[in-house]
């Protein structure tokens, strides 16, 4: 595949939930590190900043990295830079990568730097937590903090209580992993988790964002996603509330919107019923096709030219195969395998 830019590579949204509720994200897996912050002053993200001290570096596979200026509480150094990667499988020069950011972080900013992990990978074994370099008596290195998301495995009701959204954030990882090769029970955890989201009555926004996660983890075959969609409307009715069904229905309406244009474009040469009937049907089909990329974007970062012309090209029944693949693949080349 194509190497991409490391600011825009394995994008997920965990960016957008640790944008919404970074003193949480904080709070939950770093608490030493939150009770030193002075959370009464802004802190700011810098993205900008990040990429053009990665953007030379090798990539890995992480959902997320961000760069964050905070200010520390008692004196001292006023300002501090806070660097964390959600990391979503082990890899061998994890540790040596936080190292080479966090001298860079620190040389080009003459700050102090403080890096973060939180590792969401499958191998209870691997925490790296230090890397290290010593020659004729010179040693220079770091030590870091790991939060370990299978750590909190035997703690998901403990978790489903806990009023931090990174709680319910890290119960949907591990509940995610329990129903791997069981979907009915995945259905039913992802509804238990969502209608949490409107149990603890958070803004419009910060639901939106965590449900982006839960359903980015949480993939579903397509009966029980409809049927998931249904009792979303049923919990939105019962609060009188309009948040995540409210973006469903406009993505259907514009891809009507579209299918209905196309179709009286091609009915006024063919005949305006059946060129309805087409464009309906294509733009239904191009509407998966888009849901499916992003799926696939978020899950594996940026798509190579040739998945996105195979994506285009694609009827409705092999949409609908690659869509099913998508829940237990842990490749590109999982989901396209054979076809």
């Amino acid at each position: 595949m194509t190497s991409t830019p490391a600011a825009e590579q394995y994008d997920s949204p965990w960016k957008d939930a640790l944008e919404e509720a970074f003193p949480e994200f904080i709070a939950f897996y770093f608490p030493d590190a939150h009770s030193q912050i002075d959370w009464h002053r802004e802190h700011v993200f810098l993205d900008q900043e990040l990429r053009q001290v990665t953007r030379d570096a090798e990539l890995g596979r992480r959902f997320v990295d961000k760069l964050v200026r905070v200010t520390r509480l008692g004196g001292g150094e006023e300002w501090v830079y806070v660097y964390v990667e959600v990391q979503g499988s082990r890899e061998t020069a994890f540790a040596k990568r936080i190292f080479v950011y966090n001298y860079r972080l620190f040389d080009r900013y003459d700050r102090p730097v403080a890096s973060f992990a939180v590792l969401a990978d499958d191998d209870p074994g691997w925490r790296p937590e230090q890397f290290r370099i010593e020659a004729f008596g010179c040693r220079t290195g770091i030590r870091f903090p790991v939060a370990k998301l299978l750590d909190h495995a035997g703690e998901v009701d403990a978790l489903l209580t806990n009023t931090n959204p990174f709680a319910l954030v890290t119960a949907a990882h591990l509940l995610t992993r329990q129903t791997r090769h069981d979907p009915t029970a995945r259905f039913q955890a992802k509804r238990r988790l969502v209608r949490l989201l409107y149990e603890r009555n958070w803004s419009k926004r910060r639901v939106l964002r965590l449900f982006s996660v839960l359903d980015w983890m949480m993939r579903l075959p397509k009966s029980l996603e409809a049927k998931l969609w249904q009792d979303i409307e049923d919990i939105e009715g019962e609060r009188k509330v309009r948040y995540v069904t409210s973006v469903e229905r406009l993505a259907i309406e514009r891809g009507l919107q579209k299918g209905m244009q196309q179709g009286m474009q091609q009915g006024m040469q063919q005949g305006m019923q059946q060129g309805l009937e087409k464009g309906l049907e294509k733009g239904i089909v191009k509407g998966e096709g888009t849901i499916l990329r992003r799926q696939l974007t978020r899950r594996f970062g940026p798509l190579p030219q040739d998945i996105l012309d195979r994506l285009a090209d694609a009827d409705a029944a092999q949409l609908e195969t690659w869509a099913d693949r998508v829940i237990d693949a842990a490749s590109l080349d999982e989901v396209f395998a054979g076809d």
